[in-house]
């Protein structure tokens, strides 16, 4: 019964892959993504595998080149609500520092506020290594204002420490690659920017997970530890702790530190 079934998903699947190589576009997704219940964890991985092919194609097809570690950040600019004002803000404002680009998915929700206000708070601790965070969402500047006007007991952020971009046409969503164009929304992606605007790190967490600021800061940190010194930063490095050298030989001295550490 099951190998009929996934055989049937099969067929339709080629058949659509078929029809849709042609007009790659969001069309042929929502065709394909229309067979599934919604956010359905017990879809076949054949599907998966074939939406997120069909979305890769879409992305070509309309000039959209998605964002690599080692190349330069896609540009952006808009408008954003800086310390309870309306002020444009662009890629190139942040050369020389590193920064954190945070998408979320939508204003007065739930896991979003505990993400925005955790990488406030850390605002500072961010600045003190030369670092600075901005929050993104397609939600218009407006909301973005009135979400900072409503008090973090009823839901609100309050005041922000960390500037709230709006992304309102979805086209920076859409360039950095994050954007569920069926929903307008952007998934969870956070990039780390250098001071050159080159992209360093990326992650993208599905809606329902809050991301780690500590991880963040973390991640800051040891890249910055690797530019300064040369040395590259093992599983789980924090600031203080042992780091390697990249050299056959000399990378042999961490290795028996942590074989001695065990015994």
């Amino acid at each position: 019964m099951a190998s009929r079934a996934i055989g049937g998903f099969a067929r339709i699947t080629t058949q659509l892959t078929k029809t849709s190589m042609g007009i790659a576009n969001s069309h042929g997704r929502h065709l394909l993504t229309s067979f599934l219940p919604s956010h359905c964890a017990a879809a076949p991985a054949l599907f998966r595998t074939s939406i997120y092919a069909l979305s890769t194609q879409s992305d070509a097809a309309n000039g959209v080149v998605l964002p690599r570690v080692q190349h330069r950040a896609p540009d952006f600019e808009g408008m954003a609500v800086v310390e309870g004002q309306f002020k444009s803000i662009k890629l190139s404002d942040y050369k020389g520092k590193y920064l954190i680009l945070l998408f979320y998915p939508l204003d007065f929700t739930f896991v979003c506020p505990t993400e925005i206000i955790a990488f406030s708070d850390y605002a500072e601790k961010f600045r003190a290594i030369n670092t600075e965070v901005v929050a993104v969402s397609t939600d218009s500047h407006f909301s973005h204002l009135a979400w900072t006007n409503l008090p973090r007991k009823e839901g609100g952020l309050g005041p922000m420490k960390i500037p709230l971009l709006a992304d309102f046409n979805k086209k920076m969503s859409r360039n950095y690659g994050v954007l569920i164009e069926e929903d307008g929304i952007a998934l969870r992606g956070m990039f780390l920017i250098d001071p050159k605007q080159v992209l360093r790190q990326i992650t993208v967490n599905d809606l329902p997970v809050g991301r780690s600021v500590d991880e963040a800061l973390r991640l800051v940190q040891a890249f910055q530890f690797v530019e300064e010194h040369g040395e590259v930063c093992p599983a789980g490095w924090t600031p203080k702790s042992d780091t390697i050298k990249p050299d056959p030989t000399k990378a042999k001295e961490y290795f028996r530190k942590v074989a001695e550490k065990k015994h």
